[in-house]
């Protein structure tokens, strides 16, 4: 049988040009990426990377979607994450949370939404 662990990367920070208003989408702004996944390995899983999830991919992926790609709402970039990281091999289920830490609201705000697959 095989074993489950938890993989987390947490504060992953990337600039992307999301938001309703177009000021957001022109000028962009930060955003706060935390992941959680998890991770099926072999029940005698060894000190190898294909035992588990590569790191380095999760994190590029999640870049790509935040830098790269442009959606009006929190959910749908955190829906987006999601999938990307879904698609790995080894990842059985995620939890993505998507922060704006400067949302033009007007005043001094963060905003954030959670996605579970």
């Amino acid at each position: 049988m095989a074993s489950r662990t938890r993989v987390f990367l947490e504060s992953l920070s990337f600039r992307g040009r999301h938001g309703v208003l177009p000021e957001e989408r022109k000028l962009g702004g930060q955003f706060r990426v935390d992941i959680e996944m998890d991770v099926e390995r072999p029940p005698r899983a060894r000190d190898r990377l294909s035992d588990t999830v590569d790191y380095r991919a999760a994190w590029k992926r999640a870049r790509d979607v935040v830098e790269r790609r442009r959606f009006k709402t929190l959910e749908s970039l955190a829906d987006a994450l999601a999938d990307a990281i879904m698609r790995l091999p080894r990842v059985r289920a995620a939890r993505v949370k998507v922060t704006k830490l400067a949302p033009v609201l007007g005043g001094e705000v963060r905003s954030a939404v959670e996605v579970t697959r």
